[in-house]
Parts: structure tokens; sequence; C-alpha cells
């Protein structure tokens, strides 16, 4: 079971040009904690490429560590909110603008305007790494101004980017129905590893990996009251607040732990620790129903069974490899039993 995949973006760049060999990849989060751009850039740079990562630096980031790919980070004077894209894609493309390259890499939609200009202008490469389905997560269908732009921003800019993967088979479809693009599939598969057989002091719950909206908080949180063991949440995002009012209002303190961010390794130990590993994706919007979370590739390499949502890509694995049990619904009761 462990280890089922082998990752196909060196034999994927590799046929794009022969002369791709600098490539710079641009996302807009913190570097430290981005353990996917870690694989790809580290896969890349110990294949022959020259590979920069691209990011953003925040008040409170940590020094980056030595990778085998060079690292670079953006300050801002904006972290949240739409002028933040705005802020941080300006500034992106002025930093990349007389930086030598030989392709880019844009990660998901909210670098992909820059990477296009610079594209253009320079006459390289580009490439789009479509982690997610965009337009079509929880946070930007039920906004419709915020899915009119965004939108807008795909239809203008995907179908110019010849090159492409993405997470799901079910996504790359989508992409191909939409825009006439062949993307291929490429899955979040961890770096596997040796497990550390590390004893675990307690029986309890994880859940890792980002605190959004759409990822089942208001129907796990609740589920805890039914639940004797104790949920560990490692990680961060924009539905923070609303998780900790959660907690609160169901009078599950004692219950829920929050670390927050951990680094890489530290979540490497805990995942190994814990008895079982939850996700909870609502269908709201087609990302949630198609992707595939990092998270469920994690928990397997971490030798972690888990609970997660009957959705199709989860559901076309598990029947090969049997790694989860899968639930119909996610109101609170089924979640417990």
């Amino acid at each position: 079971m462990r280890g089922f995949f082998i990752c196909p973006k060196i034999s994927f760049f590799a046929t794009i040009n022969r002369n791709l060999k600098k490539i710079y990849f641009t996302v807009t989060n913190d570097l430290v904690y981005d353990q996917r751009m870690n694989r790809i850039c580290t896969s890349l740079a110990t294949n022959g490429f020259n590979v920069i990562l691209v990011g953003r630096r925040l008040k409170d980031s940590f020094p980056l560590k030595k990778e085998p790919y060079q690292q670079s980070r953006i300050r801002c004077w904006l972290n949240k909110g739409k002028l933040f894209y705005f802020e941080y894609n300006f500034r992106l493309f002025f930093f990349l603008l007389f930086r030598k390259m030989d392709g880019i890499c844009a990660i998901d939609l909210d670098t992909i305007s820059p990477c296009l200009a610079i594209s253009k202008l320079r006459n390289i490469t580009r490439i789009y790494d479509a982690h997610e389905f965009f337009t079509g997560l929880k946070e930007v269908v039920t906004r419709p101004a915020v899915k009119k732009f965004w939108t807008g921003i795909e239809r203008m800019a995907v179908p110019k980017f010849k090159w492409g993967y993405t997470v799901s088979e079910s996504i790359a479809w989508e992409f191909h129905r939409l825009y006439g693009v062949n993307y291929i599939t490429i899955r979040n598969i961890p770096v596997l590893r040796p497990l550390d057989n590390l004893p675990s002091t307690e029986k309890f719950i994880l859940y890792q990996g980002a605190v959004n909206e759409a990822r089942g908080f208001e129907y796990l949180i609740p589920a805890m009251k039914m639940i004797d063991h104790k949920l560990v949440i490692c990680g961060d995002g924009n539905f923070m607040d609303q998780l900790k009012e959660l907690i609160i209002a169901n009078k599950v303190q004692e219950k829920v732990e929050l670390k927050g961010m951990l680094q890489p390794g530290e979540l490497w130990k805990i995942s190994q620790q814990a008895t079982v590993g939850v996700a909870f994706p609502e269908n709201i919007g087609l990302n949630q129903y198609l992707a595939q979370a990092n998270k469920f590739f994690d928990y397997m390499h971490a030798g972690l069974p888990q609970i997660t949502v009957d959705f199709p890509e989860y559901k076309k694995l598990n029947d090969k490899y049997h790694v989860a049990v899968l639930v119909g619904d996610i109101k609170p009761e089924s979640i417990a039993e």
C-alpha cells in the first residue's frame, strides 16, 4: 500500500522543452510550511533542474531552511483580503521581470496573471499547476462577486497555458471540458520514508491541513460531544476564528487541541502517533467534490487509517487499496458513529 505511486513530475517537465532548466515556481503562502512545493522543487532540483521557489514572507515567518533549490520571499504591506492579491501580484511581477529563466510555473489562479505576463514578455515556457479547482472552492462559489472575478481570470489565463497538471483525473477532465486544455494528473503523494514506530501515550483523532471553509468543522466539532477521545487539529486558515467559536459553543474545549501550524518534521511525528485521521470536505463547489486532499496521502504514508467522505476520487482509490472508511454524509451523528 505505502508508496504505490511514483511521482511523474520529473518526466513531465523534461518532455516540455529540452532547454527547460531554470524554472521559477510562484505561490502566495509562506514557504516554511508548504510540504507540497518542497516535494516538487526537491524532486526537480535533485534531477538537474535549477529551481527557484517564490513565496510570501510574514511578520512571524520562521527562517528558511536550506534546501536543494533556491527560495525567495516577498514581503507585503497587506496580508489578507482582495487588496492583498493585487499587491502581491504587482510585487511578484516586478520581482520576476528582470530575472533570467527558461520557464515559469504558476501555482493556482492567485499567481497566474503575473506568470502569464512574464512568459509573454520573455517568450518563455509557462506551466499551470492547478493544485485545486480554484473557482470551485466554497469561499469562491458562495460569493458571487468573488466568483465572477476569479472566473474571469481563469477564462482569460488557463487556455493560454498549454502545459499543466492537476491533482485528480476528474479536475483534469473539467479543465478540458471548459478550456480545451489537456492537463495530466499528478497526485499529491508525499515522499516515502520509513516509519519511526513512535509510541503513543493516548488515543487521539488527528486533523491536519488547512483550517479553511468547507472542511466540515461545523459537523466535526459537534460530533466530538459524542466521542470519548481527543481531537488534535494541526493547521491554520481562514476558518480559525469560527472554529474557536464552534469549540466554545459546543463545550468541547477539553476534547479539542489546536496546535496551529507545525513544521513538517513535527507533523510527521504526530501523524504516526495518532489513532485515526479525519477529513470531511463538504460537497459545496466542484473543488471539494473532485479533488484529493494532501492529507489523504499523508495519513496513508504515516500508516494511519482514516475516515473521510465517499467522493468519487477517494472511492476510486479506496476500492483498490482499502485505507479508509468512507462516509455517505457528514452529519455529526454519522461522524461519531
